[in-house]
């Protein structure tokens, strides 16, 4: 399946100073996956090495026809996840 990165996802990756392939892996490793039902995205999480520190990353993305869209990725805590999954904004996916 071919991948895609939105200009967004550019856009932060900038700021945040993430590497250029990192989305992409967290996509591809994460076996933690939620469908969000607030915004209609999917989140993939990885435990990774980000800025000398390892820690959860999120890569929200959508499943097109016949890719995938990055749309965003982000260092999440782990009160983030905990609260998301607990009230039900997150649910699993995947399994």
């Amino acid at each position: 399946m071919r991948i895609k990165y939105t200009s967004h996802l550019l856009f932060r990756m900038k700021i945040r100073n993430i590497p250029e392939e990192l989305p992409e892996e967290i996509f591809r490793r994460s076996q933690e996956r939620y469908y969000d039902c607030l915004t209609k995205h999917y989140v993939a999480i990885l435990r990774i090495d980000y800025e000398g520190k390892v820690r959860d990353m999120a890569v929200t993305y959508d499943l097109k026809e016949n890719e995938t869209e990055l749309v965003t990725v982000h260092p999440i805590k782990p009160y983030q996840k905990h609260g998301r999954v607990s009230s039900g904004r997150w649910r699993k996916y995947g399994e």
